[in-house]
């Protein structure tokens, strides 16, 4: 294990700390140390990645270690930038948590060394798994947020203020972020989607589609979002049913990523 890979564990594992002691005690200084303690890991966590693509030629995503690693550098990085506008504090207290996972499980996967062709090092290839993975982060911050929606929307039912409804932000601020997660995530699928179709054809000419569960779960994974999108701009859906929606869009998409690797 690199230094630079150690000290974004340690920095995401005290980050995830300072998250969940903001949620119990709300006091600022505790957030602003683990809001510090995450830029710093996410700096670490992109120089690992930078030294990955330097010493292999091609994005880190080529074994499970990889993609694990990638994804969680991806969802760190998605919502530092949508947290410079909405400063949704409490969300961190599940990203966090998140990223650390899968950079641990990650640092436990081993290792084994990848021999690629050329045509697997190519820009289609590159533009197609990062964009499929910055996508997928920002599905993950939606998904969040959503379940946070379902959670106060709860809270404020049952007419009786609790835990949680002390501690988490007003269901209009966490409609508002799970839009923005979806509106970064639906633009890097499509394209992923597309730039995927394109690297078919530069693999497999005249079989850009074969029908396999892992396509079709892909496809079906795009359409899900993509009606969520259309309802929310066209129809005007929020609250509940775009959380359920959100919630139910990226548990497909787990079930992708698993059958991809496992199956």
């Amino acid at each position: 294990m690199s230094l630079f890979f150690a000290l974004t564990i340690a920095c995401y594992i005290a980050s995830s700390l300072g998250y969940q002691g903001y949620i119990l005690f709300q006091k600022r200084p505790i957030y602003r140390v683990a809001s510090i303690l995450l830029w710093v890991g996410f700096l670490c966590h992109t120089g690992v990645m930078g030294l990955q693509y330097l010493e292999t030629g091609h994005v880190p995503v080529q074994n499970l270690h990889e993609t694990l690693s990638s994804f969680g550098w991806a969802v760190v990085g998605v919502f530092l930038i949508l947290q410079l506008k909405y400063h949704l504090m409490v969300l961190g207290a599940l990203v966090a948590p998140l990223a650390t996972l899968c950079v641990v499980i990650a640092a436990m996967l081993p290792r084994p060394p990848v021999e690629l062709a050329p045509l697997f090092k190519g820009l289609w290839r590159t533009l197609h798994v990062g964009t499929l993975i910055v996508g997928n982060a920002a599905f993950a911050i939606a998904c969040f947020a959503g379940i946070l929606y379902l959670i106060q929307e709860r809270a404020i039912k049952d007419k009786r203020p609790g835990f949680f409804f002390r501690r988490l932000p007003s269901l209009k601020l966490l409609d508002s972020m799970g839009y923005a997660s979806l509106i970064v995530g639906f633009p890097m699928l499509t394209f992923g989607v597309i730039t995927g179709v394109i690297y078919a054809q530069m693999v497999r000419p005249g079989q850009f589609w074969t029908w396999n569960p892992k396509e079709i779960l892909g496809g079906i994974t795009w359409l899900v979002f993509a009606a969520l999108l259309h309802e929310r701009l066209a129809v005007g859906w929020q609250g509940r049913r775009a959380a359920i929606m959100t919630i139910v869009g990226f548990v497909i998409l787990l079930l992708t990523f698993f059958l991809f690797f496992l199956g």
